[in-house]
Parts: C-alpha cells; structure tokens; sequence
C-alpha cells in the first residue's frame, strides 16, 4: 500500500509540470549559430500563473530531492554555467532556481574583472579553482567565457601578460579547442556541464535597466558599466553567437534560453538541470546489512516507547561495532 501511494504522489507531480521540449533550445554540435534565430520571448502557449504557482512548485521539489541523491552518492558533479548579456536575469534565475537547494550542495561563484593575482596566471586558473567537489552542483555566474567575449569586444588581450608571440589570429580558434578539451576531461571525470545563455532582447534590456534608474529599490543594482556596454550590442551578439557554435558539444551543451519573461525563463533552466541530473541518475547508498539490521533494532526501540531507548540504541551500536 505504501509503495502504491508513493508511486501515485509521482505520478500527480508529474501531471503537475508543464512539459517543455527543451532541445529545442539546445545548440547542436557542429550547427550554425545565429542569436537573431532563436526567440527572446516565451514561445509555448501556457498559463504564466499554473507555471509559477504550480509547475514550478512541483519542479523544484524534483530537482530537490534529485541533489539530495547526488550529494548522498558523492561521486558525480554538476557545473552550470550561465552566461548572459547585462540584465538578462541570471542573478534571479540562480535566486528563484537554486536556492530552495540544500545549501552544503550548491555552490555559486560570480566572477568579475580578473584581479592583478589571476592576470599572473593563465585564464582558466581561476576557474580551476571554483569547480566543485563530487556529490555538489557548482553554478558559475559568468565563466571562463569572458574570456572569448568581452575580452575580444574590448581588446583586453593586449593588456594580458600572455606572451606575445602566442598573441595571434589563430588566439580565438585556440582558446575555443582549449575550452572544449577542458569541458571534455571533466565529463570524462564524472563532471557533467550544461551552459545556459540567458538570450534576453534589446528592447527588455532597455527596460530593465530603465526600471533600475526610476526604481529606487533597484538603484543598487544600476551601474554606468552596464549602459556603456549596451554600446557593443551588435557585437556582442555576434561574438555570443560564435562561442555558442564553437563550443557546444554533446558532453558540454549549450541551451539558447529566451529570457525577456522571467517565469518562463527560470522554469526551462529548471527542466533543464531537471534532465542533466536524470541524465547522472544518481541513487542513494545502499547501506550495509549491519546497518539495516541496526535500524530494525532502532525502529523497534522508538515504537516500544521505552524510556531508556538512547542508551540501548547505544548498547546496540556497541554490539555491532564489536
């Protein structure tokens, strides 16, 4: 009967999620790439409130109990890279996403401007060093992918103190196999990798960083960095464009997310992290059979009622340990 119920409940929170193919979404290995193709907007035709209220709900609660699975196996990770242009909402996507997790599992690093140490080493370094443990989701707001992007819009690699005869027109090509051979070895390693690009329109961009100036509860978001970067729109977009097809793979891919509705948007990352962690499938330990035979001697003890059950629950754990 308990089994019976267990498989009922599954079966309501599974009517509960709206369905969403997200391989629509995903950038195919090897494919042509262009942002100006893939929508900005919700493009399902779906109840914003049930997604919100309910579905996900429900999706969280799966995703919930699928880290607890992970964290208790201890043998694979999961990084989650997202990557967005200003205001695209990846601070909120990882809020609303992420934080209803067991927080001794998930670790978020946001990485800015390189400081004077990491410019002493090589570019990944800092990211080597924020990689999560086995059993732990690590989420990378921004990511070693700064620097084949703003570090072209800006032209920062002439201030880096790489040398200069390795600086190239072959630089870029360089660094997206160096990327990809280094996503490669940590799928290989048991690290699995998903890399969401928030894809947010010009216009909702606009407006959100409207909405930061006029609101002032939003005005410690505003930063003058975020208007004069909305200079390079354009190319931004084509360089966002050219990473994404250099680098997506079937071990490490990319997911054009439309991001101008951010209900929409934080329920595809969930169904999203949903599918890599069926994917990993992790299951719970199975525990040794002095340990089983421990808990039926525990469960007896707490349903007998008996007032000195914590020192024989001690005396059982003595007898075992013999």
């Amino acid at each position: 009967m308990e089994e019976e119920r267990i498989n009922t409940e599954k079966i309501e929170k599974t009517e509960k999620k709206v369905k969403i193919d997200i391989d629509r979404y995903r950038a195919k290995e090897g494919e042509k790439i262009s942002l100006k193709k893939f929508p900005t907007n919700c493009d399902m035709d779906v109840d914003k409130e049930y997604v919100k209220t309910v579905s996900m709900t429900a999706a969280l609660e799966e995703l919930s109990l699928y880290q607890a699975k992970l964290y208790a196996q201890n043998t694979y990770g999961l990084i989650i890279v997202l990557q967005a242009m200003d205001a695209a909402g990846k601070d909120g996507t990882i809020k609303h996403v992420f934080s209803h997790l067991d927080p001794n599992g998930v670790h978020v690093v946001s990485f800015k401007q390189p400081t004077t140490e990491e410019k002493d080493h090589d570019y990944m370094w800092r990211i080597n060093k924020a990689l999560p443990r086995r059993g732990n989701i690590g989420i990378f707001n921004r990511s070693h992918y700064e620097d084949v992007v703003v570090t072209r819009v800006h032209d920062l690699i002439e201030n880096d103190k790489i040398p200069k005869d390795l600086v190239n027109k072959n630089i870029w090509k360089t660094r997206y196999r160096q990327i990809r051979d280094w996503e490669r070895y940590l799928a290989e390693n048991g690290f699995h990798i998903i890399k969401i690009f928030l894809h947010v329109s010009k216009d909702e961009q606009r407006d959100r960083l409207a909405e930061r100036i006029l609101n002032k509860k939003k005005n410690w978001k505003f930063s003058i960095a975020d208007i004069n970067e909305r200079r390079f729109w354009d190319r931004y977009q084509d360089l966002y464009s050219e990473m994404i097809e250099e680098t997506s793979t079937e071990k490490a891919p990319w997911y054009i997310v439309p991001a101008d509705n951010k209900w929409f948007t934080r329920y595809v990352v969930s169904q999203i992290v949903l599918k890599a962690m069926k994917d990993i499938a992790p299951k719970f330990p199975e525990m040794s059979k002095e340990i089983k035979d421990q808990l039926e001697e525990f469960k007896k003890l707490i349903e007998s009622g008996n007032i000195g059950m914590i020192e024989e629950m001690q005396d059982v754990m003595k007898g075992g340990n013999k």
